[in-house]
This record gives structure tokens, C-alpha cells and sequence, in this order.
């Protein structure tokens, strides 16, 4: 087999391993990874305003809210004004999402960082590199993206390859 067709399944497997797991993560918990990457976080810090989420997960200020709007909807999550200062807005988890996370199978990003932290820094600087070399490759180094292996659509800011 060819390098480049050996390089393109490894590619393909990559994508592939982060759609199965996606749907994997729907079908056992009903949400999406950033959902339950969400629900995490303010599990970890018992509450937190939309602003200190998005910095945490590295997601825009919007698609937290959106994100969170859907919990809401789905008595996941509530929203309580904070009692020293009334500008703040701070997010809980519900009994319902304890529940949930306590069975939730890891996103596929802490598996893959807990194994990523097991390597040695010139390993860690060859996947890096690599990495990024092929996000060039690939007209790609210019896509804005966050660091949460999840399958979705496409935002309107996303812009198409040139080719």
C-alpha cells in the first residue's frame, strides 16, 4: 500500500473514530459532546456564569447560550442571578444532569488527552506538528475550531476550502 493511501485511512479513521463516538455519546445519554462537556464543567465548579464556561471549553460566548438554552429546555440546567452582583447570571446543574453525568461515558477528547499526557514532549511535538502540517495541507489552518471532537454542522463563519 502507498504512504498517501495509508496516510488517508488513518485520516479517515480519525473522523470516523469521532462520528462513532459522537453517535455513541447521543445514543446512551441523549446529548451531544459539547453538551456534556458543558454539563462537566459546571459540574466541576458548581456554578459558573456563561462567560467563565466559554472560556473553559473554548466556545464562543453564543454557542454556550445556545448550547445552554437546550439543557434548559430539557431540565438539565438552571439559571439563577447572582446574589452579589446582580449582573452576573450563574448556570446549576440539575439533579436530573448529576444523574446523567454520573454514567456518561467520557468524551472522546479526555481519552484521547489522557493518553496524549502519557507521551513524551518530542512525541507530543511530532503529533502537533504533523498535525498541523496537514491542517495546511488540507487549506484547513485558517478554520476556526475549538478543541471538542464532536461531528456537526457547520457554523455560517466556517469558510469553505479553497480548492
Amino acid at each position: 500500500m502507498e504512504r498517501i493511501e495509508e496516510v488517508l485511512i488513518a485520516l479517515r479513521r480519525v473522523i470516523r473514530a469521532t462520528d462513532l463516538h459522537s453517535k455513541y455519546l447521543a445514543k446512551t445519554t441523549s446529548l451531544t459532546t459539547p453538551q456534556i462537556l458543558l454539563l462537566q464543567k459546571i459540574h466541576s465548579k458548581g456554578q459558573a456564569t456563561i462567560g467563565e464556561l466559554a472560556g473553559e471549553i473554548s466556545l464562543s460566548q453564543a454557542t454556550v447560550t445556545t448550547i445552554l438554552d437546550r439543557l434548559e429546555k430539557r431540565n438539565l440546567v438552571y439559571r439563577q442571578r447572582s446574589q452579589e452582583d446582580k449582573r452576573k447570571v450563574h448556570v446549576h446543574l440539575t439533579d436530573e444532569a448529576i444523574a446523567i453525568l454520573k454514567n456518561a461515558p467520557l468524551p472522546l477528547q479526555e481519552h484521547f488527552t489522557r493518553q496524549f499526557e502519557t507521551l513524551q514532549d518530542w512525541e507530543k511535538t511530532m503529533i502537533l506538528s504533523a498535525l498541523q502540517r496537514l491542517a495546511q495541507m488540507m487549506d484547513a489552518q485558517h478554520i476556526d475550531a475549538s478543541p471538542v471532537l464532536d461531528v456537526g454542522t457547520l457554523d455560517r463563519q466556517d469558510t469553505p476550502l479553497k480548492h
